[in-house]
């Protein structure tokens, strides 16, 4: 039994990766801001804890990880307001990943966005650019820590059903990148239980492979 902490705990990808993780037999601790979403949590069979990581320390967050093997970065401002956005998905990311490393906790998964980076291409007046800048900030500094890390790109979320049927790292991108949460959560469990994946970034969408066999690395 591993021990996996979920960062943005009642967030509809991590509620659904909790009820995986669970029935895989895995120790969840499921961790989110509002303690009115205690309930919806503990149905996943993870272990509800309430934490609030836009203001949360370092310290704290390390203490909160102690004794975890891997830890999903599944939350997010949300969008709307910039400077929390920035504050969610850029800053209290990075303190996460301190946090990790000063727990002890080696394995780090972050669920990004097809797209995510430098060059992700959004107008600096467009409602998305916030978001984008942060992500981009924050995976890149991700990558540069010792953390075994992978980076998840899933496309344009939907609520479709999850087949376990994916596309990695498609090159035509013509179709759309429509990705059901449901697969974004089959895709998170695997790579937990798949240490090769550390080191990359995987981007995805709903496809033609069974998660197992395209995750398999090219060549």
């Amino acid at each position: 039994m591993t021990h996996i902490a979920i960062i943005g705990g009642h967030g509809k990808v991590a509620l659904e990766l909790a009820r995986i993780l669970a029935a895989e037999g895995e120790d969840v601790t499921s961790f989110f801001r509002n303690p009115d979403h205690t309930d919806d949590v503990a149905a996943t069979g993870a272990t509800p804890s309430v934490l609030d990581v836009e203001h949360t320390t370092t310290a704290e967050l390390a203490s909160a990880l102690q004794g975890h093997d891997a830890v999903v970065w599944s939350a997010g401002a949300g969008g709307g307001n910039p400077e929390r956005t920035y504050a969610v998905d850029r800053d209290a990311a990075i303190r996460s990943m301190d946090a990790a490393a000063e727990a002890g906790v080696g394995r780090y998964v972050m669920v990004s966005y097809f797209g995510a980076g430098p060059d992700h291409g959004v107008p600096a007046d467009s409602s998305f650019h916030a978001y984008a800048e942060a992500k981009a900030a924050a995976d890149q500094y991700l990558r540069g820590t010792d953390l075994a890390w992978t980076v998840l790109g899933p496309g344009s979320l939907t609520d479709g059903p999850g087949n376990g049927l994916i596309d990695v790292n498609p090159a035509d991108t013509s179709a759309g990148t429509a990705t059901s949460r449901a697969n974004v959560a089959l895709v998170t469990a695997a790579v937990l239980g798949l240490p090769e994946t550390a080191g990359r970034t995987i981007e995805f969408r709903d496809g033609t492979l069974p998660v197992a066999a395209a995750l398999e690395p090219a060549g």
